[in-house]
């Protein structure tokens, strides 16, 4: 969590201080890019620090609404990502999938110049699904519950063009699963990913 908050802290510190360009009411932007997951946990309540979620890497998509001046609501989807957990010691033994929807309340800074710093906050709904044993999970039956948590984001956009940006940002989501094997509780598994991306943001 402290890497999180001060990656996020970062961006914002650097950004904030630049002259910006302003986004107007009624303006909206697509934006079309890559983001890679890195989730920061992977702890189970009962078995604490075996369990490493590994990152993916997956297109992305967001639509953002300005509803006034430089204050935006933004949707954020992507492609489903897929993950390999492995067992300290033991290796793979499990994939899932994931849908990670975001809805995002953001404020652009505003002054006159090709860079554009914005934070934001919402909240998330991440549904998995495909969950499948491998390894010494082969034949056993794996769940992780859908979860609901909150998300924090912060970026820059670079103006290549009248009405595009290049968009690099960082997000963290709360994400936190209920973990069943063969229907039986495991505990939480806690994955709370850092998500780094880039992306070409148009403005209609």
């Amino acid at each position: 969590m402290t890497r999180t908050v001060s990656a996020i802290a970062l961006v914002a510190a650097i950004a904030a201080p630049l002259p910006t360009l302003a986004q107007s009411q009624g303006d909206w932007t697509l934006g079309f890019g890559i983001h890679n997951v890195s989730p920061q946990g992977g702890d189970s309540a009962t078995t604490p620090g075996l369990i490493d979620v590994e990152d993916n890497a997956r297109p992305t998509l967001t639509f953002e609404y300005f509803v006034a001046d430089r204050i935006g609501i933004e949707v954020l989807a992507a492609w489903p990502f897929e993950h390999d957990i492995n067992l300290v010691g033991t290796g793979k033994v499990a994939t899932t999938k994931h849908l990670p929807p975001t809805i995002s309340l953001q404020y652009h800074f505003v002054n006159n110049s090709t860079m554009t710093p914005f934070v934001g906050v919402g909240i998330n709904y991440t549904h998995f699904f495909d969950e499948q044993g491998v390894g010494a999970l082969a034949a056993s039956a794996v769940d992780l519950s859908d979860s609901w948590g909150l998300a924090a984001h912060a970026g820059v956009d670079f103006k290549v063009s009248d009405r595009g940006a290049l968009r690099l940002d960082v997000r963290y989501i709360d994400i936190e699963s209920d973990l069943k094997i063969n229907g039986v509780k495991q505990g939480k598994v806690k994955i709370d990913p850092l998500v780094f991306g880039v992306a070409y943001v148009h403005r209609f």
